[in-house]
């Protein structure tokens, strides 16, 4: 579960390889839903696929999520967020 969403200070490059995304939509003891997300290894994997790792965001998270995207990525921002529905 993502509990924090900050600025890093690690000296990080483009990865070389790419992954596979799978999402599914789950809800907690307590009713809370989450988004969880599970990455599967690269093709060049040496063993068969299996979850590389995992995270799961609840609402506020997805939330400061959609205000980095939009922050970072302007013009992929859907219309209704640009006033434009």
């Amino acid at each position: 579960m993502v509990r924090k969403l900050e600025r890093g200070t690690q000296d990080v490059k483009p990865h070389s390889s790419e992954v596979d995304c799978y999402f599914q939509v789950v809800d907690d003891a307590d009713g809370t839903r989450l988004l969880h997300l599970s990455t599967f290894g690269s093709d060049g994997r040496a063993s068969a696929p299996k979850s590389s790792q995992s995270i799961q965001i609840d609402e506020e998270m997805a939330h400061q999520l959609v205000a980095l995207l939009v922050e970072t990525f302007p013009r992929a921002q859907p219309d209704v967020l640009r006033g434009e529905a």
